[in-house]
């Protein structure tokens, strides 16, 4: 079975790295001089200091493409659906997993939605949970959730990708895995704004335990399973990105909270999460302060510190 990981950032290049240990692998990427560099030099900027394992291939042609069995889609969650209207005719057909976390702000879907709608034909999966790319590429053992409608189709996709390294979990409740994986980025958001306002460690828990509480009550509503949130692809990925400044959306909340400037080139899904979160939450009548708060922070309406007055003076409830 052939497999082309499509999206040569971090991500998907550790995820190259990796799969490379079990035979080859192609890496495509759209700029055909970044895969003549990655050819010559076996060394991708994105991911300093890995050395591409000569099981990798590169490329940057749409054939690649259309001759694989299976394409990891390593692309932002908001750049998926044009992605795969250009590259349709490539891809239809094939098993497409989602390796970007989000809700597209469109359409206010998740990644395998957005895959079916696309491309109908195809097998939508969705790999997601907690995870760097820097520890995946240097083999650090990290586990992750294949989330695939299909059940067949997930424990085929669940074998490929599984390497002495990397260790998939199935489940077949894709909404609840692409909700976990999105919106524990908002939160991850508050969280960073919290330490970079200075509020300390006992705030950011009670951010982390009341965000996961929002997390599960929007992921109830739109059918998901508990034990999924509850999982590696939900409770998983809030501890290890709400905890580490290696996080983008950590780094950016941490930037806002301390009122500096963030690279406009790194992407931070959670923005775009956030402002999609509060549209469904809107939609469905949810009450979900601190996603529709991190919304507008990072819309520059509310400061830190409205923000967090905001929630404080909240009424008091039951847990």
């Amino acid at each position: 079975m052939s497999v082309v990981v499509a999206g040569a950032g971090a991500f998907g290049t550790a995820l190259a790295v990796t799969l490379a240990q079990k035979g080859p692998v192609m890496l495509w990427a759209r700029d055909g001089a970044a895969v003549a560099g990655m050819e010559r030099n076996r060394i991708n900027p994105r991911l300093p200091g890995v050395t591409l394992p000569g099981a990798i291939r590169l490329s940057h042609s749409d054939a690649a493409l259309a001759g694989a069995d299976v394409v990891l889609l390593a692309v932002p969650a908001q750049s998926l659906r044009g992605f795969l209207a250009e590259k349709a005719p490539a891809l239809a057909g094939k098993s497409l997993v989602a390796c970007g976390k989000g809700i597209d702000l469109a359409t206010l879907q998740g990644p395998t939605a957005t895959i079916a709608a696309a491309l109908p034909g195809s097998i939508a999966a969705m790999l997601t949970g907690p995870s760097f790319a820097a520890d995946i590429a240097r083999g650090l053992p990290t586990a992750l959730t294949i989330a695939c409608a299909d059940e067949g189709a997930g424990r085929h996709l669940q074998e490929a990708l599984s390497t002495p390294t990397l260790r998939l979990y199935r489940t077949t409740d894709t909404t609840g895995a692409e909700l976990g994986g999105a919106l524990k980025n908002v939160i991850a958001i508050a969280c960073g704004a919290c330490m970079g306002a200075g509020l300390g460690d006992s705030a950011r828990a009670a951010l982390m335990t009341r965000g996961f509480a929002e997390m599960t009550r929007l992921a109830d509503r739109l059918g998901a399973r508990p034990e999924t949130l509850a999982g590696l692809s939900g409770f998983g990925d809030l501890v290890l990105t709400c905890t580490s400044a290696q996080s983008r959306n950590f780094a950016f909340g941490l930037a806002l909270g301390r009122g500096e400037g963030f690279d406009p080139a790194v992407t931070v899904e959670g923005v775009a999460t956030a402002r999609a979160v509060r549209s469904l939450a809107r939609d469905l009548g949810l009450d979900l302060p601190i996603s529709r708060a991190v919304a507008a922070l990072t819309e520059a309406r509310i400061t830190v510190a409205e923000a967090m007055a905001e929630l404080l003076n909240r009424p008091l409830k039951e847990e």
